[in-house]
């Protein structure tokens, strides 16, 4: 009878300890959070998506409504707070900013900047983009209601000049625009400051200068790649960021 006792008892030791060595196993890899820019959606994020789930990483794509940075800063956190574990945040264009804020949540362990804005403290849109040369960007706003939307031109032109046409058209149909006032918000305490970074720069961006890119690289003590890429070099090479991605979520915290 004891030993029929024991053998109960070492039994359950053992799968006790396969159990809790498979929960930890689900939660070795980080959860990555993608947070998309104006004129884009989560949907920017999907090759990237499917190549991370195939590799058992959580993967959480933000919907932005980009209607202030609190809101869509408000939008991030509540995905942080959703993923179990430590978090790689990765921001394309605007989502620079609300990284650069939320990624003050402990949970976060990396920021990745794609091709992104990367500001200072009390820094704004206009303030950080008047640090880099002069781009075209604006010439192919198209104000509607309080919103800021771009034309069909600026995608193909300035946007995403890289992609088929099909690619534009599904960019120009999905589009988020921006609130107005969402260019005068002034940028926090930024998490670049004790997290650290990643940065690919895209070559032939006319969005955003790739001077000006490399400058919130340096600034930011980010760990740099260039890419010969658009503004949407999360599409257009989706390889090639997939890789830099994983680099920030493999590495040694």
């Amino acid at each position: 009878m004891r030993t029929l006792k024991f053998m109960i008892l070492t039994v359950s030791i053992v799968l006790g300890t396969i159990s809790s060595y498979a929960q930890g196993a689900k939660t070795t890899k980080p959860t990555i959070i993608f947070v998309h820019g104006i004129w884009a959606d989560g949907s920017s994020w999907t090759n990237q998506i499917n190549d991370l789930q195939a590799k058992g990483y959580p993967v959480i794509s933000v919907q932005n409504p980009i209607t202030s940075l609190s809101d869509d800063v408000a939008a991030t956190k509540r995905a942080i707070d959703r993923a179990e574990g430590n978090v790689i945040l990765v921001g394309h264009s605007w989502g620079g900013f609300v990284i650069t804020q939320a990624g003050n949540d402990p949970k976060v362990i990396g920021l990745v900047y794609v091709a992104a804005l990367v500001p200072d403290l009390g820094e704004t849109l206009p303030s950080l983009s008047a640090k880099g040369p002069a781009v075209n960007l604006k010439d192919y706003f198209e104000p509607v209601g309080g919103f800021v939307y771009l034309s069909k031109e600026g995608v193909k032109t300035v946007f995403a000049q890289d992609l088929t046409g099909k690619q534009q058209n599904l960019i120009y149909a999905t589009q988020t625009p921006a609130s107005q006032t969402v260019f005068g918000d002034q940028s926090g305490e930024p998490a670049w400051k004790q997290k650290p970074s990643w940065y690919i720069v895209a070559k032939s961006d006319k969005a955003i200068h790739p001077d000006l890119e490399r400058f919130m690289a340096k600034r930011s003590h980010a760990k740099t790649i260039e890419i010969e890429a658009s503004h949407v070099v999360m599409i257009s090479h989706a390889k090639e960021v997939l890789a830099v991605i994983e680099e920030a979520a493999n590495s040694k915290k």
